[in-house]
């Protein structure tokens, strides 16, 4: 009999099927680019993007477009704060945790492309490396379907 794994997250169920209802269906961009949260842990939040034709970048190479990869990688550095947020905040109910999402905005992004991102998906993975007051700090990560690291971000978003 297989022993069912505790979750790597701090949240209640309630809370994580409403934030990933906001993240993956209500910011419509990010429907768009297909992102499915993998992992709500507040130390390494991670998602999924299929390779599909309109996210192609370059026709003969099939890569994915620069443009995709920066928002992935921005989306995933607010959802990072969502999660640093949502876990400084546990005695709150959810509503006020999802609540205190209603001012978070990019500030700064900056992306770095390593390789040229190709294959059948790609893994994001993010995590706040500071959370204050009125601004938080990011680091960022796509990986192709072969684990090789393809560009990296870091971000600031205002946060109050």
């Amino acid at each position: 009999m297989a022993k069912s794994r505790a979750p790597t997250h701090p949240f209640e169920p309630e809370f994580t099927e409403l934030l990933r209802l906001m993240f993956e269906e209500r910011i419509v961009f990010n429907r768009v680019l297909g992102l499915r949260i993998s992992s709500f842990d507040p130390e390494r939040a991670q998602a999924r993007i299929e390779m599909r034709e309109e996210l192609i970048g370059h026709f003969v190479t099939r890569r994915l477009h620069g443009g995709v990869i920066s928002a992935v990688l921005d989306a995933m550095g607010g959802f990072a704060v969502m999660l640093a947020i949502g876990a400084r905040h546990l005695d709150d109910a959810v509503e006020a945790r999802l609540a205190r999402f209603a001012k978070l905005g990019t500030i700064d992004l900056r992306v770095d492309y390593l390789r040229p991102a190709t294959g059948p998906y790609f893994i994001a993975t993010a995590q706040a490396i500071r959370l204050g007051s009125r601004v938080a700090t990011t680091r960022m990560e796509l990986h192709d379907s072969e684990d090789r690291l393809v560009s990296a971000g870091v971000a600031a978003y205002m946060v109050s």
